[in-house]
């Protein structure tokens, strides 16, 4: 018997499409847009199995004209007949989900995945949210998390079973070759919350000591010209490359070519940025924060940056040394942890186990 499963979430994200076409096949999908659906969709999911709210959800909270939808969701899913709601972010679809099950009679079990903020900073900020966060866990037959520092949080404000596996690769790239042993890659978002501005520092510290080494900055933000300016100063003049937002294959590019990965965000989970610079064989720099040193030990397989450090050229030189048996060492664990379609398979038989031969909650 298949499962019938209804994804709810931001169809206009990359992030829903890579869930659905790593469900396509595996279960009968639906799916349910707080806005439209990325074009994406079309190839896995056809448009009679698809509810597009064409809202505009603030994440943050605030979601009225979401719930007002509540009655055409609620009619939806009952034609349907799900077996599971797999909503995407909790504070706004997890609560979609809890209350066309706890208002609307909808028949079916939530399986809720959070995706950081909604469980890290809103139940924090908000007696509300918190509230209402703990609402939508305790919903949920399963919950999934991408790092065990976030699992632990969910646990905390009455989650019952959560599966931990990172947001992962759908493909592991070809090994690469031609590394610049002095090139540092960095691609997180030009904002206050990846601090890139840190990224310059961290950098002008280790290029103090170093002359050949350089930095090519990807992406994009409301920083940008701040950051530009600064690297015109003269410790980083004619050493910092911005290059934009970049696709997929050119940014692939940069991974293979570079031998050094800077991830400084204040708050993070497990970052995909990171897992495919590890898996293109960069040794990453990352800021201290549970989810990176689920990933990282400092010194072993990379670097974690204490609040405030400023490492010298000689904080590398071991890594440096062993270079290639570091960057191996980084690609065998994303493949062996971090490829997504073996975990959405093994999140596939726990729905199957818990449908078919557990009660799970309700």
């Amino acid at each position: 018997m298949t499962l019938k499963l209804v994804l709810i979430g931001d169809g206009e994200s990359p992030h829903l499409l890579k869930w659905a076409r790593a469900l396509h096949g595996r279960v009968e999908l639906w799916a349910v847009s707080s806005r439209g659906f990325d074009a994406g969709f079309d190839a896995v999911l056809p448009a009679a199995r698809r509810l597009a709210l064409d809202t505009r959800p603030d994440f943050a909270g605030g979601n009225i004209g979401l719930l007002r939808q509540l009655p055409r969701v609620i009619r939806w899913l009952r034609a349907i007949g799900p077996d599971w709601l797999a909503p995407h972010y909790l504070s706004s679809h997890g609560t979609l989900a809890w209350l066309a099950l706890r208002l609307g009679g909808v028949r079916a079990r939530i399986a809720g995945s959070a995706w950081g903020s909604d469980i890290l900073v809103a139940p924090v900020r908000s007696a509300p949210m918190r509230w209402l966060t703990r609402r939508v866990l305790a919903a949920c037959s399963l919950a999934t998390s991408d790092s065990a520092h976030m699992a632990g949080r969910m646990r905390a404000l009455g989650a019952g079973e959560v599966m931990v596996f990172p947001f992962g690769l759908e493909a592991l790239p070809p090994a690469a070759a031609g590394k610049q042993p002095a090139l540092f890659f960095a691609n997180r978002g030009l904002e206050p919350v990846y601090a890139p501005g840190r990224v310059l520092d961290v950098f002008a510290s280790l290029a103090a000591g170093w002359p050949e080494a350089r930095l090519v900055v990807a992406h994009d933000g409301s920083l940008r010209a701040a950051l530009e300016e600064r690297a015109g100063r003269p410790d980083l003049a004619g050493r910092v490359q911005f290059v934009g937002r970049l696709d997929a294959a050119t940014q692939a590019q940069w991974y293979d070519r570079a031998r050094w990965y800077l991830s400084l965000p204040v708050s993070d989970s497990v970052s995909v940025s990171v897992l495919e610079a590890m898996a293109h064989g960069c040794i990453p720099l990352l800021s201290d924060l549970p989810a990176n040193r689920e990933l990282v030990q400092d010194g072993c397989n990379g670097v974690v940056l204490s609040d405030g450090e400023r490492p010298m050229p000689q904080r590398l030189r071991p890594l440096a040394e062993r270079a290639d048996e570091v960057a191996a060492g980084l690609r065998a664990w994303v493949a062996a942890h971090a490829m997504f379609d073996d975990s959405v398979a093994a999140y596939v038989r726990r729905l199957e186990e818990l449908s078919f031969h557990g009660n799970g909650a309700q």
